[in-house]
């Protein structure tokens, strides 16, 4: 009777897939590098994943990019009120340049942007393995790379979040090939990481060793874990798991802080100084009639300048005039700040309905989509007003400046 024959050997499910595999205090760690725009890196995500050979996945994902791409209707439950109250209009814009990058990538290449993350937790939840989130949250690191950078570096980059929010054109090679090699925030902001080390550090490097903190301090009971990052992402995610000897809460801790701003503000006493300083010095040296004419000056200057670019993104009446009011004001302290005040009743007058929402992504996309879409509206009136007084107050300034000294 002839032996039964040997199994064959089970083909590795990553033979020809760009992986790293590192062994550390007990834990065996796949690293498997994708394309965020690949369908056959999809397939590799749910070949490995079904391959039964990992106790716990981990993903390049922070809570908020996974419920962006498990439920895309997310943002219609924002409370858009909130954020500006929060004073997080600037990260929300930030998101909202992401999310119009992604969705002109899905209509261009026809492939949804990190599908394969996506896979990697679903299929992971339908076998019952634990799923680890290791990517630092996108606000958090933009608000690092952001304190990097000098005043110039910060417009930049800002302008360039404007652009991407505004623009329809077709994504760029050199993007698409940062996305085969898998990192979205890199492709997304990567003209000024490029040309940016501190930026560069923050969007790429820092996350590589927040990552690798995560993964050893997620762990748990797993000794068999796979990782699904970005294939850019291999060689610093591996040094870093490898040769790392900092405790992970330590290391997690500083990748986390953000420096915090002076509790006494500076530049609002600075500029109320000189303000009142000058308002002072005209009474006192030209009397009423100088002083009085100064006072005007300065609220005609700031006060039509914030509310005209209120007026431009087309504000309701009352917003308009609460941006006049505001605006002189608004050096002198940040609660007073004319773009915030503006959009804050704008949004109190025209609420932002759950179809504002929905089509926000596609209206950003085209320059009257922003005066159309409540929410868009409201946020370009916030920029808007805040253009428009900066300048009031340098032109005010230097009118103030010449009067008294002219």
């Amino acid at each position: 009777m002839a032996a039964d024959a040997a199994p064959a050997p089970q083909a590795d499910p990553l033979h020809d897939q760009p992986h790293r595999i590192v062994e550390r205090d007990g834990v065996r760690y796949t690293l498997l590098g994708t394309a965020h725009i690949s369908r056959a890196s999809v397939e590799a995500v749910r070949t490995a994943v079904a391959s039964g050979g990992y106790d716990a996945v981990a993903v390049e994902l922070d809570s908020g990019r996974l419920q962006s791409l498990a439920d895309p209707d997310a943002l219609a439950r924002l409370d858009i009120v909130r954020v500006l109250r929060e004073g997080k209009t600037h990260l929300f814009a930030a998101n909202l340049a992401l999310s119009a990058y992604q969705r002109r990538l899905a209509e261009q290449l026809d492939v949804e942007p990190g599908a394969e993350l996506k896979a990697a937790v679903m299929d992971a939840r339908e076998r019952g393995l634990p799923v680890h989130l290791i990517d630092r949250e996108v606000g958090l690191t933009f608000r690092r790379a952001m304190q990097r950078l000098g005043w110039w570096s910060r417009a930049k980059t800002g302008a360039g979040i404007l652009m991407a929010m505004f623009g329809d054109e077709e994504v760029g090679d050199e993007e698409i090939e940062k996305l085969k090699q898998g990192d979205m925030l890199e492709a997304s902001f990567g003209e000024f990481a490029s040309h940016s080390p501190a930026l560069y550090e923050a969007v790429i490097a820092e996350r590589d060793r927040y990552m690798a903190a995560r993964l050893r301090q997620d762990t748990g009971e797993a000794r068999r874990v796979l990782a699904v990052v970005g294939a850019g992402h291999l060689p610093g995610l591996a040094r870093h798991l490898a040769q790392d000897t900092d405790a992970p809460e330590q290391a997690l801790a500083e990748l986390e802080s953000v420096k915090r701003k002076s509790r006494f503000p500076w530049m609002e006493t600075i500029i109320g100084a000189f303000l009142l300083g000058g308002f002072a010095w005209g009474f006192w040296r030209g009397g009423v009639d100088v002083g009085s004419e100064l006072i005007v000056q300065w609220v005609l200057a700031t006060g039509v300048l914030g509310a005209l670019g209120c007026a431009i993104a087309g504000g309701h009446p009352l917003s308009i005039l609460a941006a006049f009011i505001a605006s002189p004001l608004t050096p002198l302290h940040p609660a007073l700040a004319s773009g915030t005040v503006s959009a804050l009743v704008e949004a109190s007058l025209r609420k932002p309905t759950y179809a504002d929402f929905m089509a926000l992504r596609d209206d950003v996309q085209h320059l009257k989509g922003w005066w159309r879409n409540r929410v868009a509206r409201t946020l370009l009136n916030f920029f808007l007003t805040s253009l428009g007084t900066a300048i009031g107050v340098w032109t005010g300034g230097a009118r103030m400046l010449a009067r008294l000294f002219g």
